[in-house]
């Protein structure tokens, strides 16, 4: 591979991002075996760790915390400084079947990310070489976008579901996210819909449609039984749509 592949997932709440970012996980893992992959949980909701199975030790605000209280006891080159960072990052993240795994946490003080989502834009820099693949389940709304989090995303992944806020809000992100991160390409991917055969638009909220998924009733019953997705059997919906989006993307 030339360059790694960055798929962030965004939108509104409740959408469904968190269990879409699992599922494309897991079809990297099966159908790119030996491929280095880094899940990202960026959303402060800490929901990814749970829809994988993973459980989580130490996360990125742990980390962040920890280094700068080593740069108040001495350790103050920038150089040194993301040294360790990047030395704690790798012992942070775990490596589960197939893939790494980082969550950012949930920062102390209450309502502000900006430390936090300033630390994990240097974060994707520093690590998105290491990897042939990264997935990003984003936190709701554009945050991320406006701080540019996800400036160094190639594939931006806007899902809603048929609400008019929601498709309101994909072309927010469209739109801010054309003039503050590069990517190769800007998709929609509407979930949860109750009757798919009726969407015959090719774009929603001016990005390229990649998908209608409709509920799936196994990844409910899988969710209520606390398994990942990982238990979903191979003709689960939101499988055969997480399959869809990364053919439709050129991944696959």
């Amino acid at each position: 591979m030339g360059h790694s592949c960055v798929i962030a997932l965004t939108g509104k709440g409740g959408v469904g991002k968190t269990s879409l970012s699992a599922a494309i996980l897991r079809i990297l893992t099966e159908e790119k075996p030996g491929a280095k992959i880094l899940a990202i949980d960026a959303d402060p909701a800490v929901g990814l760790s749970v829809a994988l199975g993973v459980d989580v030790k130490e996360t990125l605000d742990d980390i962040r915390l920890r280094v700068a209280r080593d740069v108040t006891e001495g350790l103050n080159e920038t150089q040194d400084i993301l040294a360790e960072a990047k030395f704690r990052l790798f012992e942070a993240m775990q490596e589960q079947r197939g893939f790494a795994f980082l969550a950012i946490g949930r920062p102390e003080a209450a309502g502000c990310y900006c430390a936090i989502n300033t630390y994990l834009r240097q974060v994707i820099s520093l690590l998105v070489d290491e990897f042939d693949y990264v997935v990003i389940d984003g936190e709701a709304g554009i945050e991320q976008i406006n701080r540019r989090v996800m400036e160094k995303v190639t594939h931006l992944l806007c899902v809603s579901d048929q609400s008019r806020k929601g498709i309101q809000i994909i072309s927010t992100i469209k739109e801010v996210s054309e003039k503050l991160v590069a990517a190769d390409k800007v998709g929609a991917v509407l979930n949860r819909v109750l009757m798919p055969e009726r969407i015959t638009e090719t774009e929603i909220g001016g990005a390229e449609l990649l998908a209608v998924i409709p509920p799936d009733p196994m990844h409910a019953e899988n969710d209520i039984e606390g398994r990942s997705v990982f238990d979903l059997p191979e003709e689960s919906t939101i499988l055969n749509g997480a399959r869809t989006i990364l053919a439709k993307l050129g991944i696959l």
